[in-house]
């Protein structure tokens, strides 16, 4: 089997791509091909990893021009074509590599993310971005008399943002993020909108005014890819739309969006 890796380093200033040709074995993973390849044929290739569960979200790269986890991603899958999805184009799904999609398995770095070397990019400017949401809970009540309890329902709703594991394949999936640098992305507002809901929070509506801006709610185009890579599948799209009909209802849509 051939593996088609993306090479970049910032010391030689070397970039473009290498092909190997591995032995694979049953319930192989992209993860577990990029480990052979290093232990076997070139140990200074670079990619990032940590649980090869799919909890820690380290592994995320550009697999077959579709973000996803290496570690959940089956070599057996990508050969059958189990692995097709439908993304809306963007500039990253255009290669740029001699790649053979029916001899080759190509792997390269998340995209809409600085590269640092070979599949590991710099996760800085995503994380800078999480922060300023202040991803923590703020209680009504610093210092209840009981414990805090929700609903079954409330439970529910929250999972499916709390699922999230910031691996950012989202983001390298999505066109605007490709565009626009200071849009805040689908990750972040997901993550936004999960403390917005939480019951246990004030619901004074802050947590919406506070991306209330063109590279926050709507900065969104709803192209979707965030949803269909998703390895948790956390809906970013349902958040936004949802986050944007509120601040409707409350008349604090900004000037051109009312409607």
């Amino acid at each position: 089997m051939k593996i088609k890796v993306f090479r970049y380093s910032k010391d030689s200033g070397r970039s473009g791509y290498d092909t190997f040709e591995i032995v694979p074995v049953p319930g192989m993973s992209v993860l577990g091909a990029l480990f052979w390849i290093q232990d076997r044929q070139d140990d200074s290739l670079s990619f990032r990893y940590s649980c090869r569960g799919a909890v820690c979200g380290n592994c995320g790269m550009l697999i077959n021009k579709v973000p996803r986890l290496a570690c959940r991603t089956q070599l057996a899958d990508l050969t059958a074509g189990n692995c097709d999805i439908d993304l809306r184009s963007y500039p990253a799904l255009k290669s740029t590599a001699d790649w053979d999609i029916k001899t080759e398995i190509l792997i390269e770095p998340l995209p809409h993310l600085p590269v640092i070397k070979d599949l590991v990019v710099d996760m800085d400017r995503f994380f800078e971005c999480y922060r300023t949401i202040e991803p923590t809970l703020k209680p009504v009540d610093e210092n209840p008399e009981h414990e805090r309890l929700m609903q079954v329902s409330k439970v529910t709703e929250l999972e499916e943002y709390t699922n999230c594991i910031l691996c950012a394949t989202c983001v390298g999936s999505c066109p605007v993020n490709g565009k626009s640098e200071g849009y805040m992305g689908p990750a972040v507002l997901a993550k936004l909108y999960r403390f917005h809901i939480d019951p246990r929070e004030a619901g004074d509506g802050a947590r919406l005014l506070a991306a209330n801006t063109g590279s926050g709610w709507w900065g969104c185009e709803f192209h979707t890819n965030c949803k269909k890579v998703c390895p948790k599948g956390v809906p970013p799209n349902q958040a936004i739309g949802k986050a944007r009909q509120e601040l409707k209802n409350m008349g604090k849509a900004p000037p051109g969006f009312e409607k």
